[in-house]
């Protein structure tokens, strides 16, 4: 009987762990749904059409084919690309982005130097980041780099009804050959490879509460 007894209980207890486990689950907004987004482009950087948004759970990714700048002595070479992106948080969920990633190569010679300028704004207003979201590359510089950069952006309370919002990411980037040897180049560069959708220029993360 004591064996049967505890037997039920355990059940019981399981059970309600189930349930309780399933209520948890449901209560868990599940995301953005797989979209595009509209993206405008300005800046010498980056010619009209060659971006798109890519909208899927809880990353927004820019896919865009390269945005470099190259420089061969003695020149400085600036390219600006400024992104406008569409985004339309649908009725009943609670959504903050939370950072930014984005990476890429710089190859700085001797004498050289490169520059990354990145500016986040939301509603046409500068978003304050938790990091920095810019960085130089001096001279010697070759590799890889890479950025995850905190926002600190309020939520986009959409519980009751949809809402269009607008972000805005400005990008500067300065290759400078000015007393680098005369057979070199300097060159700066956002690129990120995302196996499922390609060449990505910046994804933004999200993060979800219930209403």
């Amino acid at each position: 009987m004591k064996i049967l007894t505890g037997l039920i209980s355990s059940l019981t207890l399981l059970s309600l762990n189930v349930v309780g486990l399933s209520q948890v689950q449901a209560q868990t907004p599940q995301g953005f749904t797989f979209q595009k987004v509209p993206v405008t482009l300005f800046g010498n950087g980056c010619p009209k059409g060659t971006a798109e948004g890519i909208l899927n759970g809880d990353t927004l990714s820019v896919t865009f084919s390269e945005f470099e700048a190259l420089a061969a002595p003695p020149k400085v070479v600036s390219v600006s690309c400024n992104l406008r992106i569409g985004l339309n948080v649908p009725s009943g969920l609670n959504v903050q982005p939370i950072n930014i990633l984005y990476n890429g190569f710089a190859d700085v010679p001797k004498g050289g130097n490169a520059n990354l300028n990145v500016r986040v704004l939301f509603q046409g207003q500068m978003v304050p980041t938790n990091n920095n979201p810019n960085a130089t590359f001096n001279s010697g510089f070759s590799d890889v780099w890479n950025k995850n950069v905190g926002i600190t952006l309020g939520t986009i309370n959409a519980c009751k009804k949809p809402v269009s919002s607008i972000f805005g990411i400005n990008t500067n980037l300065t290759a400078r050959a000015t007393n680098i040897p005369v057979n070199q180049e300097t060159q700066i560069r956002i690129d990120t490879i995302d196996t499922t959708i390609g060449p990505v220029l910046f994804q933004i993360k999200f993060a979800f509460t219930p209403c």
